[in-house]
């Protein structure tokens, strides 16, 4: 009897693909979409209303993952997920934006709604495993453990997001797009005449409708956007800011200040709700603590680690050690060499190689 896979199907080409390579792979395919949540209509100017839609499950991806099901005789379905989505991946964004922080939402969207919510519908239809069009590979260790590897293509590398799973998910997932390169995907689905392989990929921030996070944040959060001082290292304030969830550590343009040299954001002082700037060679760390560390293959081999880390999604990789907090799972990391985008909220992943090891948030210190 063939092994029962459901696959996450968003009408992109990599989802396409990967529903195609498991039917010839022989295996018994359900297409699924999820619906999530998306802001409500909004008028316009002339009295019309704007509808609103997710990105991730608009109707023309609706429409375009259908057409590769229909293409690949395969049964497709769109199930209702608006009502966790909004709570574990949008409420959980817009409350670490009022705290200060600087949320990635796609690794809460994997924890709780892919890996959590879908794979748990996925196992009631009898499916053995979920497949995506994530850029990934799944190894085994010699220890017996899945590992997580970085996708072949590494400009499309998606481990990053993916640093939030442990084995019970790794044993259930499956990234059939994870050894091609994206030309080559797109290859795959011409040469099968998908009806996706020229589409353009999408975005992050599917549930914001025009793509103006602070547009979201000022009609869904305007508690948290409380105008406030920005000040330098030493205290002397320069000038006001709009409320801190406008602004990221990093952050050079939109401060609204004259000053002799490039000002940057330092980091965001929720205690007196002050914007801290300061000039370049002020900007960076070499050293920061993060929360529990999600260990993918279990719990860290020693104390201190030799790895390399990435804060950001899209940051280049920076060498490191790591100390790992028995007690708390906590970990504190000290870098090879200062980095200038730290930032609270978002995820520090750590590497060998391309091997992902796994992923704790960065915290204020």
């Amino acid at each position: 009897m063939p092994e029962r896979v459901v696959v996450a199907m968003s009408g992109g080409v990599d989802s396409s693909v990967a529903a195609a390579l498991l039917v010839e792979q022989g295996c018994d395919v359900i297409g699924i979409m999820l619906r999530l949540w998306s802001e409500p209509p909004r008028p316009v100017l002339g009295g019309e209303v704007e509808a609103a839609s997710n990105r991730c499950c608009s109707v023309e991806s609706v429409h375009d993952a259908r057409a590769v099901a229909d293409r690949l005789g395969i049964p497709f379905y769109v199930i209702d997920a608006q009502a966790p989505f909004k709570q574990q991946v949008v409420d959980g964004w817009i409350a670490d934006y009022a705290a200060g922080l600087t949320p990635n939402p796609c690794l809460s969207c994997n924890r709780h709604i892919r890996f959590g919510f879908l794979l748990d519908y996925a196992r009631s239809l009898g499916a053995s495993c979920l497949a995506t069009g994530h850029y990934a590979r799944i190894r085994r260790g010699e220890d017996g453990r899945l590992q997580l590897w970085r996708g072949a293509d590494r400009a499309k590398d998606q481990s990053y997001v993916l640093s939030v799973l442990g084995q019970a998910e790794l044993q259930a997932a499956r990234f059939p797009v994870g050894e091609y390169t994206k030309a080559q995907v797109r290859g795959l689905a011409a040469e099968r005449g998908l009806p996706t392989a020229s589409r353009v990929d999408s975005q992050d921030l599917c549930f914001v409708a025009d793509g103006d996070y602070r547009r979201f944040l000022a009609e869904h959060a305007p508690a948290a956007l409380r105008p406030g001082p920005i000040v330098d290292s030493a205290g002397r304030v320069l000038g006001a800011h709009r409320g801190l969830p406008f602004y990221t550590v990093g952050q050079r343009s939109g401060l609204g200040l004259a000053a002799a040299q490039p000002l940057f954001v330092l980091s965001l002082d929720v205690k007196r709700n002050a914007l801290v700037v300061g000039t370049r060679e002020e900007l960076g760390t070499a050293t920061f603590r993060t929360g529990p560390v999600n260990w993918v293959g279990g719990p860290p081999p020693h104390e201190r680690l030799e790895v390399d880390v990435q804060i950001r999604y899209r940051a280049q990789p920076a060498a490191a050690v790591v100390t790992v907090e028995r007690a708390s799972g906590a970990a504190r990391v000290e870098l090879d060499a200062p980095l200038r985008d730290v930032t609270p909220g978002q995820a520090a992943v750590f590497y060998r190689g391309e091997h992902c090891l796994g992923c704790g948030l960065i915290v204020r210190e």
